[in-house]
């Protein structure tokens, strides 16, 4: 006979299992606190559970708790005689080892429950019944189709994975261990990205679990719960960092319990979102975000202005491997993961890492003819095999390129990371190389050119990219688009790369804006400058050519495959005063600051004036521009003014208004011009902030000095009038009554109130509807004060036509 003898307690945690091998077969279950040290061992096969149903024992100074015995008594086995070991355990703990019944049974299960002692009362904690929450499983619900990809568009991107756009809700769903119950459950993501992630950063995200969704955080929002599954709506800002995120899933009790945490097994791109209006790369035209986001052909212009020819080149931005390849070009840039919020960065970045010039970049330019250990540069008509070749690599250059196909690859990576781009073509393209902003020819005294320094040149054509984004680290009005060149020419702060520089800045000739404005300035509008040596070694100016360089600028038309001149977007009409202007303004800040003819005095001032608070909505918005002649001598110049509309991180939208104005000046007089721009003018022309801004530029023809003066302003909106009704008392009703006046003689559309007061109400909306012309809005608000003190209840009105509109009442609550 095999026997077992086996000591049980009931609660499993309340004693070890240590099953010590005897004599003659039998085992012992000692309690944890015995003193007697036997090795662990139990039959094979055999398993033992034991569910306890008293909480005694599991505390300290608590009474033993029940104790079990069990003895199995197998058919067939011989019974044995009792061993020493045996008899010594039975001597040391004589209730666990009672001889047994000499009387035989083919099975027997005798169970002797022996009564221990009454403890002494212990007040315990209970036990909670609840299971400890935690995630079973993550869906990113990342499917192309599902409409997270849809969304976001980004359903073109090869692959499932969860590809995002910032400042823009998704969602996914959560598998827990049991429901989520939201008075004893917390729960909250953490997004990471880069090697070293901190909150400080922006590269790691801590998303809290909230009631209602706003705008420009990271925050989460349960929206749907079925049994265990729940569906979560994420927001993020549109500010966040672009690139790779890992997500994990946290969940604890209300009771400060140990935290559970989940990683999910798949990771999260976030890209740049031209469709959030928060974003600096927003770009508010649909036909134009589908084109310089989502296409993924073109055509690249060659050749020379007289004979433009066209290639067609597929971008290829969606294709399989080229989101992971362009997320590698910026891992490799060691450019810092916390940098990678900022476009103006980024572009810069890409711009260094498409050519491999220093930094062992993505393409290696040739300009020798000799292409044999690589592809010929006029080989290539994709960025997809340049690209995925270098991925695959690990970051080796590919050989060859030259400007076009630099430029066709930063439009990919652009594209690719969600920032609007084009490929750009400039004819008679000028290389600037000592930043005189001319281009220079240099003879000796016999007229022969003196080769070593004539280093400036002038290309057939050269290619670079626009790319689209806000500029708030530049004065307003120079947003938009932006030049940046991969092409390896020049170097800026010390790396091969060029941009972004302000397109509207080149045109005006502010070259002192960074980046690289003077470079990008000299390719398209640098006059070209003869110099012929004099005998004691100085130059002289012979002559000049104020038409050379800048001809025909060219992209791809947006929704069809005709060629674009763009430009009127680079520089004034050649030849004209405002485009002599802006060559004589950058020049001044060259190398050669004294090219053009010094202006002999500069005794003419001008500037803009607003009455009051400035224009008003629904009304002509009037200015003053005041020209003051400080000299002895008559002045005569013209002004030239345009007023454009511009959002409000400064990019120009259009010119809707451009005027010419002579002035002329007695000695020491002062004249006050009334600028007016009549409502009918801009009433179908702005967006969002109502903001414009009045350009002024002119030269005095006496003494050639340059008049320039920009001004921003925008058109005042009404305010909200909020009157409080009866008396503020905690927890007696009390009402407002709120005010507005359309200003426009038009009908506004769909307007909505919202409405909030801390310690007065909650934030609720209020839909009125359509609002005709010049008419008045009463809205009554009826409310019970929750909270004593002074309290501010904040209305606001939003609609398409008419934005920034709100008002504000002091209201002090006192106790009952």
């Amino acid at each position: 006979m095999l026997s077992s003898y086996l000591c049980l307690f009931s609660q499993p945690d309340s004693f070890i299992g240590g099953v010590a091998p005897v004599e003659d077969d039998t085992f012992l279950l000692f309690r944890k606190y015995s003193n007697v040290k036997i090795p662990r061992y139990r039959m094979p096969g055999e398993r033992l559970t034991v569910r306890g149903t008293s909480d005694i024992g599991r505390f300290p100074g608590a009474a033993p708790p029940t104790r079990v015995e069990l003895t199995i008594h197998h058919q067939g086995e011989k019974k044995q005689e009792e061993g020493g070991c045996r008899r010594w355990f039975r001597k040391m703990c004589p209730c666990c080892c009672k001889r047994q019944n000499s009387t035989s049974y083919d099975v027997t299960d005798k169970v002797e429950f022996t009564k221990p002692p009454t403890p002494a009362p212990v007040i315990m904690e209970k036990e909670s019944d609840e299971t400890k929450l935690s995630v079973c499983s993550v869906d990113l619900l990342s499917s192309k189709t599902g409409q997270n990809r849809q969304e976001h568009h980004t359903d073109l991107y090869h692959g499932d994975d969860l590809i995002i756009r910032r400042g823009q809700t998704f969602q996914m769903e959560l598998e827990l261990n049991r429901p989520f119950n939201a008075d004893t459950d917390k729960l909250h993501l953490d997004m990471k990205t880069g090697s070293l992630p901190m909150v400080s950063k922006g590269t790691h995200a801590i998303i809290p679990l909230v009631e209602h969704l706003e705008d420009l955080r990271w925050e989460a929002k349960i929206v749907q719960e079925n049994g265990n599954k729940v569906k979560l709506s994420v927001n993020s800002p549109s500010t966040a960092v672009v690139g790779l995120y890992g997500l994990s899933v946290t969940t604890s009790s209300l009771k400060g319990e140990d935290a559970t945490t989940h990683n999910s097994s798949k990771n999260i791109v976030m890209l740049f979102n031209p469709w959030c209006e928060e974003d600096s790369v927003f770009l508010d035209d649909e036909e134009e975000r589908k084109e310089y986001v989502l296409n993924d052909t073109g055509r690249l212009y060659y050749g020379t202005e007289k004979q433009i020819g066209s290639r067609t080149w597929n971008f290829g931005q969606f294709h399989e491997g080229i989101l992971e390849a362009c997320l590698f070009i910026l891992e490799k840039s060691d450019m810092p993961p916390s940098g990678q919020g900022d476009p103006v960065n980024v572009v810069r970045v890409v711009s260094a890492m498409i050519n491999a010039q220093d930094d062992l970049g993505v393409l290696v330019g040739n300009w020798s003819g000799d292409y044999s250990d690589g592809v010929s540069p006029a080989a290539w008509s994709s960025s997809v095999e340049i690209l995925r070749k270098y991925h695959s690599t690990n970051g080796t250059p590919v050989s060859y390129g030259q400007c076009w196909v630099f430029s066709g690859v930063t439009t990919t990576v652009l594209r690719c990371l969600g920032i609007p781009a084009r490929s750009v073509t400039n004819f008679q393209s000028a290389h600037d190389t000592d930043v005189s902003l001319t281009t220079d020819v240099y003879f000796d005294v016999n007229m022969e050119p003196i080769d070593h320094l004539n280093s400036d040149s002038v290309w057939n054509f050269h290619v670079w990219n626009d790319c689209w984004m806000a500029r708030p680290d530049l004065p307003p009005g120079n947003g938009g688009w932006q030049a940046v060149d991969s092409t390896p020419q020049e170097t800026s702060q010390g790396t091969f790369r060029c941009g972004p520089a302000s397109v509207n800045a080149i045109r005006t000739g502010q070259v002192y804006l960074k980046h690289d404005t003077p470079f990008v300035f000299a390719e398209v509008n640098s006059d070209k400058i003869y110099w012929q040596r004099n005998l004691d070694g100085t130059f002289s100016q012979i002559h000049s050519e104020k038409k050379a360089v800048g001809h025909c600028i060219s992209t791809k038309a947006v929704g069809s495959d005709e060629r674009a001149d763009i430009t009127h977007l680079y520089k004034h009409q050649e030849g004209s005063e405002e485009e002599r202007i802006a060559v004589e303004t950058a020049s001044r800040y060259g190398t050669k600051p004294d090219v053009y003819s010094t202006p002999m005095a500069e005794d003419v001032s001008v500037e803009v004036k607003m009455e009051g608070e400035g224009p008003r909505m629904g009304a002509d918005a009037q200015l003053s521009i005041l020209v003051k002649n400080m000299s002895s001598q008559p002045r005569r110049t013209t002004l030239h003014s345009q007023v454009a509309v511009m959002y409000y991180t400064g990019v120009l939208r259009n010119a809707i208004k451009k005027e010419q104005i002579p002035v002329d000046l007695l000695p020491n007089e002062e004249k006050t011009i009334e600028w007016v721009l009549p409502y009918q003018q801009y009433q179908n022309q702005l967006v969002d902030q109502a903001a414009l801004m009045l350009t002024l530029s002119g030269r005095v023809n006496e003494t050639q000095q340059v008049l320039a003066n920009q001004t921003s302003f925008r058109l005042r909106t009404p305010d909200l009038n909020i009157t409080p009704v009866g008396e503020a008392i905690v927890g007696k009703e009390m009402a407002a009554k709120i005010t507005f006046t359309n200003p426009l003689p038009r009908t506004l559309k769909g307007v909505v109130f919202r409405v909030e007061g801390l310690g007065l109400q909650k934030g609720h909306e209020v839909v009125v509807g359509d609002v005709g012309g010049h008419s008045t809005v009463t809205l009554t608000e009826h409310f019970i004060p929750t909270q004593p003190g002074p309290r501010k209840l904040v209305a606001s009105l939003d609609c398409k036509q008419l934005t920034q509109v709100h008002g504000v009442a002091d209201i002090v609550v006192v106790e009952q």
